[in-house]
């Protein structure tokens, strides 16, 4: 029969609210249903106003990394570039007044031209890098084995040599002959000066 009185209905909620104290069982399924009821209220707003927030807001890029990129050292010899792209630095060398050119190294200049000049008929090619050998280094005495002493156009030096540029460790003199003169470079070494190469000034 329906509940048609207050006192009728103040009964009923007193009965609905005794059930769970009558037995410990009661109570404790009366507790595990609160408790479930309250966590799914809480998980389900976050997650209904997080969709709400989608729904109605436009999404943010993201935002850019403060980070900048250290710049590559480009590889030496990497694909596109030199074999080599870092030089070792040049020699510092210090230039010297003319007058300061050592007596040794012109001494040298001026026996090695003398050498040098076309020599006697019947002289081998050998004889006559021999007889350079005394003045000039060993590497330069291996480049002078290509040349054929015959072709030599000068037969006599025909003055003392001039300095023209003296710097540290290497000396460079002009050399007259008959025929053309001769700029010598005279380096020094372990052993003394010696002749490191020689080009023609005029002839």
């Amino acid at each position: 029969m329906p509940i048609r009185t207050t006192r009728g209905r103040a009964g009923a909620y007193r009965g609905m609210w005794q059930w769970p104290l009558r037995s410990p069982a009661r109570l404790a399924l009366t507790v595990a249903a609160v408790v479930a009821v309250g966590v799914g209220v809480g998980v389900g707003a976050p997650a209904a106003g997080g969709g709400a927030d989608r729904a109605g807001l436009p999404e943010l890029p993201p935002r850019p990394s403060s980070r900048v990129a250290a710049p590559r050292t480009p590889e030496v010899g990497g694909p596109g570039t030199p074999a080599s792209t870092a030089l070792p630095p040049a020699p510092q060398t210090t230039t010297a007044p003319l007058s300061e050119a050592p007596t040794a190294a012109l001494v040298v200049a001026s026996r090695w031209a003398t050498a040098w000049v076309r020599p006697p008929e019947g002289t081998t090619a050998e004889e006559w890098r021999e007889g350079l050998r005394a003045t000039t280094t060993q590497e330069y005495l291996g480049v002078l084995g290509s040349v054929d002493p015959t072709n030599i156009p000068s037969t006599v030096v025909t003055g003392q040599p001039r300095p023209v540029l003296v710097s540290d460790g290497s000396v460079q003199a002009e050399v007259p002959t008959d025929a053309v003169t001769l700029l010598v470079l005279v380096v020094e070494t372990e052993t003394g000066w010696r002749v490191a190469g020689y080009d023609r000034v005029g002839g």
